[in-house]
């Protein structure tokens, strides 16, 4: 099995019951949520701090994309195992994620999105240029797990393991349940993240033990072997 890294999302609330709880875990923080970024350095293993473009796109406002430099570059020259998600734009077009990765002014520590209804000319742009992309979900691909997922996903991996003999590290944006093989997940993803924890806890929890049974899954590993349609079909 691939070694995956597994980033859960904050705010994970209350304190005490919630991220207090999960000392040397790696944490999501989003620009659009900030309010655990102090903690999350203070006690986590790693920090992926997030854009929130998604969560813009939700609530129809427009991201601040220079404070979100600012932001990044705060943590990032602090922190050195910290990286950002270099912004994006839900349902933007190709064009203009290609202008706004142009723009981002931090470098390799930033890893840009490909959104799954993208050619996949721009993802092996993207592979050939950048130690880290980040998958993310669309409109035409919002159901993680559906056939449709799963197959643009297979094909995806299939021309990156074509194109290079090592893969990019992959992250898959609001995905940890892809680290479940027993769903029928199969996909070498380096790393992963998700609110689950802090959405369900309160409920599911504690939230230690709830994210210790997400960290012990893990993504396969070794060389990326292209499904056919049927084992698509018998894993949806």
């Amino acid at each position: 099995c691939l070694m995956t890294i597994h980033y859960h999302g904050t705010p994970i609330t209350p304190h005490a019951t919630g991220i207090n709880t999960l000392a040397g875990k790696f944490f999501c923080v989003s620009h659009a949520r900030p309010d655990q970024v102090v903690i999350a350095h203070k006690i986590g293993q790693g920090v992926m701090l997030d854009n929130g473009a998604f969560s813009a796109w939700k609530r129809g406002h427009v991201v601040d994309w220079d404070a979100y430099y600012l932001w990044t570059e705060k943590w990032m020259s602090a922190f050195p195992t910290t990286w950002a998600v270099i912004p994006d734009e839900v349902g933007g077009g190709t064009q203009l994620q290609i202008s706004l990765i142009k723009s981002w002014p931090h470098g390799h520590r930033g890893a840009p999105v490909w959104h799954l209804d993208e050619p996949i000319d721009h993802l092996l742009h993207l592979a050939d240029n950048w130690p880290r992309i980040c998958f993310g979900s669309t409109a035409e691909y919002a159901n993680v797990g559906s056939l449709d997922w799963m197959r643009r996903v297979d094909e995806a991996f299939t021309a990156l393991t074509h194109r290079h003999k090592f893969l990019p590290w992959v992250h898959m944006l609001r995905g940890l349940q892809c680290c479940d093989i027993s769903k029928g997940f199969y996909f070498p993803f380096s790393s992963l993240d998700s609110t689950d924890v802090a959405q369900n806890f309160k409920v599911r929890g504690p939230a230690r033990a709830m994210a210790d049974k997400w960290d012990a899954q893990q993504c396969p590993g070794g060389p990326y072997v292209p499904q056919p349609v049927q084992l698509l079909l018998e894993a949806v």
